[in-house]
């Protein structure tokens, strides 16, 4: 039955991965303007990034897994 999420953690995986760009582009933002710490939203989202890569490793887990 776990097949049934594939569709599912493979687009938040692809999630992560737009977050995980969108995060290094506010750190490049950052240093080209001359910043010294790390962007408020960066932070944000790399921890929506780590949210949505729980999600997708929880879906990847066997059926049994409790």
């Amino acid at each position: 039955m776990a097949h049934e999420f594939d569709d599912i953690r493979s687009r938040l995986e692809g999630i992560a991965d737009e977050l995980a760009d969108l995060a290094l582009v506010r750190l490049r933002e950052s240093i080209d303007a001359g910043g010294t710490e790390l962007p408020v939203d960066e932070k944000r989202l790399t921890r929506a990034r780590r949210a949505v890569e729980k999600a997708a490793h929880i879906l990847a887990e066997p059926d049994d897994a409790g």
